[in-house]
Parts: structure tokens; sequence; C-alpha cells
């Protein structure tokens, strides 16, 4: 049978960096390895940031977003029996950070997928820069992601250089153990649950524990449907704007109180002539990047979120006269 591998975490927590490095270890080790970007929304921006893996030994795959959950679930269980025909080593699925924990075990456990796939791990990533209190939506997911998991990786480690592993894994656990009880889920977790990795890099034994995670199967309340929390996120397509203003532009957006609740604006724009700039940003931190590979979306995170009002921003500074928003 093929492994299957669950990477969960909230939205930008930093889920698609660790997957890149988990991959390239498969690979390495010489594995035939498949990865399944599943999303409910309309772009998903970080299957272009995958492609520099794409190789004889790694196929990428997608669920394309959009439609009623039970439309994506269908999607999902048909990219699954097509990778299950192709006896890979391990299957990696990277979901959206709004998902439905039920929608992977229940199409698992659906013919003919219970004869061609194990759950080999669900790893859950958890930022370092989590804040210490969410958006309701936000805490319902970032308990519900990592009720079933077999380890929680930490990301982002580096950005408190001046605090303790333990004060870290204390802080985070606190936060991640209330959101659960408030979920009714009677699982808790401790410090032995979380994998610090140093420097953020992993080594081979750290790869092969990850592995060898498992999962446990955890029940709880499900406060919110896909539908509710998918109504947080605006995609902002079809965007140019010079590098040197990114930063006012995500600066306006965060600070206009009339755009809604923003919690994470992420995306990319065109460099010219040589590449992307990958936007990661929070109200605490911009993070620019660049990529070889990019789409032009700007995609905005978080609570009643007023569109025209965003709008009215990225076109103060958009180049692109094809901008849309959806």
């Amino acid at each position: 049978m093929t492994k299957i591998d669950l990477i969960t975490g909230i939205l930008g927590s930093g889920k698609t960096t660790f997957l890149m490095k988990y991959a390239k270890h498969l690979i390495d080790k010489g594995m035939k390895i498949a990865i399944l970007e599943n999303d409910f929304g309309a772009v998903n921006v970080d299957m272009m940031l995958l492609q520099e893996l794409k190789c004889d030994n790694c196929q990428l795959e997608m669920v394309a977003g959009g439609g009623d959950p039970c439309c994506h679930k269908r999607r999902f269980k048909t990219q699954l029996i097509s990778l299950g025909m192709q006896n890979f080593d391990r299957v990696i699925v990277e979901p959206s950070g709004i998902f439905d924990m039920d929608e992977f075990f229940d199409t698992l456990h659906e013919s003919p997928l219970d004869r061609w796939f194990e759950i080999g791990s669900i790893i859950t990533i958890i930022d370092a820069e989590t804040d210490e209190k969410l958006p309701e939506q936000m805490e319902y997911l970032f308990g519900s992601e990592a009720a079933c998991c077999g380890k929680l990786v930490l990301s982002k480690r580096s950005s408190f250089p001046d605090e303790s592993d333990e004060h870290i894994s204390e802080r985070l656990i606190t936060h991640l153990n209330n959101s659960l009880e408030d979920i009714k889920c009677d699982r808790r977790f401790s410090p032995r649950d979380i994998f610090i990795p140093q420097n953020d890099v992993f080594s081979d034994d750290d790869f092969s524990m990850l592995m060898s995670a498992g999962y446990r199967g955890s029940s709880y309340i499900k406060k919110f449907s896909g539908d509710d929390i998918i109504s947080g996120v605006h995609y902002f397509m079809h965007i140019a704007v010079d590098k040197e203003m990114l930063p006012k532009l995500i600066d306006d957006i965060f600070n206009d109180d009339n755009c809604g609740n923003i919690m994470r604006i992420k995306g990319s724009v065109p460099d010219y002539p040589d590449g992307w700039i990958k936007i990661n940003a929070t109200r605490e931190k911009t993070e620019l990047s660049h990529v070889r590979e990019g789409q032009s979306v700007i995609i905005t995170i978080g609570e009643h979120l007023r569109r025209e009002q965003i709008d009215s921003h990225i076109l103060r500074y958009n180049t692109d006269t094809g901008f849309v928003s959806i």
C-alpha cells in the first residue's frame, strides 16, 4: 500500500516551506512521490512554488478549487484514485489552511482507496509567530487541524533568537490546548509533542522520525463549515506593483480598519525581468522574497473583509490594466 501523509496548519503557518524540505528528502532517498495540493480557493500560489521539485521521481497535482464542499471531496477522491494506480512510494497532501479534517479520513475509507492507501503521518506545522489570540474562526482551525496529528513541527523558530525552546513550546502548547478545549476535544498536547528543528534545519534522522509519526484519531465539535471560513479570503489578480512600493501597499491595507480584520496578506507579483516577489505578511511582519516561479495575485485573509475597500488601495499602486478582484 502507498503511504499518504497530510501536512496541516493554519494559513501562513509554513506548510509549503516544510513540504519542500520533506519532499526533497524523499526524492534524494530515491523514493517515487506525488504531491497533491488540496485547496478550496480559486488560486493556489503555493503550487507555483513547488515547481522546482518536479522531476522524474516527483509528480505535482492539484485538486481544483471552487464549488461546494461535496464537489470538492469528489475531485479529491478522483485525484487520489489516479495517484493510487501509479504505484508511488509516498503521496503528500497539502491542504489549504481552511480544511475539514473529516474530508481526509472519510475519503481514504472509501473504496478503492482503502485498499491502496494507508495513512503514514499527519504533521501539523505550528508557527512560532502565532498570535496569542486569533479571530474566532482561526482559533477553530488552529485546534481542529492539529487534533489528529502525530507530530507538531515548529516553524519560524529563528524569529525569536532570545526566547528558549522551552518557553516557545510552553506558550504555543498552552494556546493550542485552549483552542482544543474550546471545541470540546479531549486531546491535550505536551512539549514532547512538538519538534523544534535546530536552526530550521532537518537531519535525516529528523525526517525518518516524522515519516513514522503516525496520527491519532480525535473528535471535536465543528463550529464552522468550510463555506463559513472561505468567505474570509479574497483574491486580487493581475497585479503589477513596483517592489519598492509593496511594503507601503501592505501597510495601507493592514492599517485601514475599513478593509476588515485582516490577518494575513500573501501572493506574488512580477519582478521584471527575471522572476517574482513572493509576499507573506502579517500585521507584525512583512516578508518579501524573490522566487523563480509565481502568479500575479494578492490574497487577503481575515474576517469581515470589505473587498471594495481593499480594491481601492491596490488600484492606487497597480499598473496592470487587467486587474480583477474575486
